[in-house]
């Protein structure tokens, strides 16, 4: 069915519970990326994220026979609180499914708008399958958070003040994309009146469901989504986000974690708030369109989309926002066990800020030393890495290695000459009571653990990183173990680092 969006926009009722946020420049930004960033702050909603627009202008338009049926919705946690808020202002009875890694600071400010909580499943998909469940068995209307014409018009309200704010012209605006409904609704406005503007999504490498999508020119449904940012962890796109972000988006950026938390600290280093993972998504695919474009001098606008952010995350966050804005390089270097070589390493050092060092003799011959280093960029970082090697240091980069940043970097010095056939595997699951008994107690009794390492970094997941002794005869039962674990899992017994700390 056809719908003009310029028009359900442009009479969309948001503004009843929404304020028409500030579009704000980002001087710090600005002056590192040489180009004018503006922010545009929906983190600043009552419900401190965009959705309240989409789902209220939703729920305002339904007859009032089924709003008195009361609503029903699955959230990670930002539209739960936009369903939530609207039902209370519309006086209606709202039951909310959400994914039980769902931060609890999005749980509580649901309960406290009046709503009635279901915790369900490790991701929003569970939670949506159930609540579709519930619709049916209840009688109440589901409210999607994302493909729907009304709450894509609702969101798109974001497109139409952001021309209004700034009437200057503008290079790109950049979005954060989970099912697709924020990007769609500013896109579809956006084109029609200003179609010079570039708008381009940006998602997780780890939940990519669009550029996924849009590369093999249909809808693909992910196995698995990355937990991070929970508030786009989308297995499946939108029938009709899919349609208009095929018609309407020029460009889908990719980025890491650690870019994300760089972009956290970025945005809080401008305005001293504090963005969640999928609110600096679009701060993070500006810094990496900057970098592979290198454009200057144009205006560039990023939509800050959320801030229900767990206190408990920000450990994590500030561990790796330094790794993220490449100012922190880690290095595994080897020298010789004699005299004056220590001080012959530090002397490559110099006068650079240590962020790591952790040391411990591994036998009378030589000795490994995992550092960590203040960079000025990846650049940096390898004349760094070369200055080890031409002092006649073997060098290892680790920056980007996953194991070493999570895990090995707490682990130093842990060889053990009994550790034989020793396989290294590294797991993430979601972070809820039990699931770590469940992980240990699947296991066989015959495989002996001779490694382990778990690490609670305050995220919606938590990672284990493993040592296990398996019979070679027994290979084939690990593997059935691994297939029906249903856990995210690396088999790191390749790892060089692992190989030159561990094994």
């Amino acid at each position: 069915m056809y719908c003009d969006y310029l028009v359900q926009i442009l009479t969309a009722r948001v503004y009843d519970v929404a304020q028409e946020s500030p579009l704000e420049p980002a001087f710090n930004l600005s002056r590192r990326l040489k180009n004018q960033v503006w922010l545009k702050r929906e983190d600043m909603q009552s419900v401190f994220s965009f959705k309240l627009r989409g789902a209220y202008n939703k729920m305002a338009q339904l007859p009032p026979e089924q709003l008195a049926q009361g609503v029903i919705a699955a959230s990670a946690g930002n539209h739960a609180q936009g369903v939530a808020l609207a039902a209370q202002q519309l006086g209606t009875q709202a039951i909310i499914v959400m994914p039980v890694t769902t931060p609890q600071v999005k749980v509580d400010a649901v309960r406290a708008r009046g709503a009635e909580v279901v915790l369900y499943g490790d991701t929003f998909d569970d939670a949506y399958t159930y609540a579709r469940q519930l619709e049916v068995e209840k009688g109440f209307i589901f409210i999607h958070p994302f493909d729907d014409p009304a709450v894509i018009a609702g969101q798109g309200t974001i497109g139409m003040e952001i021309l209004r704010q700034y009437q200057k012209p503008i290079h790109a605006i950049f979005v954060a994309i989970g099912g697709g409904g924020l990007i769609s609704g500013i896109a579809a406005y956006v084109k029609r009146l200003r179609p010079d503007i570039q708008i381009i999504g940006v998602e997780p490498v780890d939940s990519d469901a669009m550029y996924q999508s849009l590369q093999a020119g249909r809808r693909v449904r992910l196995s698995q989504v990355g937990l991070f940012a929970d508030g786009v962890a989308v297995r499946e796109v939108g029938e009709e986000t899919f349609r208009l972000c095929q018609q309407y988006v020029d460009e889908i950026l990719l980025v890491s974690t650690d870019d994300i938390c760089a972009a956290i600290k970025d945005v809080f280093e401008d305005t001293r708030s504090i963005l969640e993972p999928a609110g600096a998504l679009a701060i993070a695919g500006m810094k990496a369109y900057v970098n592979r474009t290198g454009i200057q001098g144009q205006t560039l606008v990023a939509v800050a989309c959320g801030a229900n952010m767990n206190f408990d995350r920000l450990r994590f966050v500030a561990e790796r926002a330094e790794i993220g804005e490449q100012r922190e390089a880690i290095f595994a270097v080897t020298i010789p066990e004699q005299r004056g070589s220590f001080l012959k390493f530090c002397t490559c050092i110099g006068q650079r800020n240590l962020t790591e060092f952790n040391y411990r003799i591994a036998d009378d011959r030589e000795a490994h030393i995992f550092v960590g280093l203040q960079v000025k960029d990846r650049t940096d970082a390898q004349q760094m890495a070369l200055t080890f090697e031409q002092a006649g240091f073997k060098t290892l980069d680790l920056t980007d290695d996953e194991l070493a940043k999570l895990h090995l970097r707490h682990m130093v010095g842990g060889r053990s000459p009994l550790a034989e056939e020793e396989l290294l595997y590294r797991f993430e699951f979601p972070e809820r009571p039990g699931a770590l008994m469940k992980f240990l107690a699947s296991m066989s009794p015959n495989w002996n653990i001779s490694l382990f390492h778990y690490r609670n970094n305050g995220a919606d997941y938590g990672r284990v990183v493993i040592g296990i002794q398996v019979p070679t005869s027994e290979m084939p039962e690990w593997q059935s173990f691994l297939d029906t674990l249903g856990y995210r899992y690396w088999d790191e017994s390749q790892n060089p680092a692992y190989k030159l700390f561990l094994a």
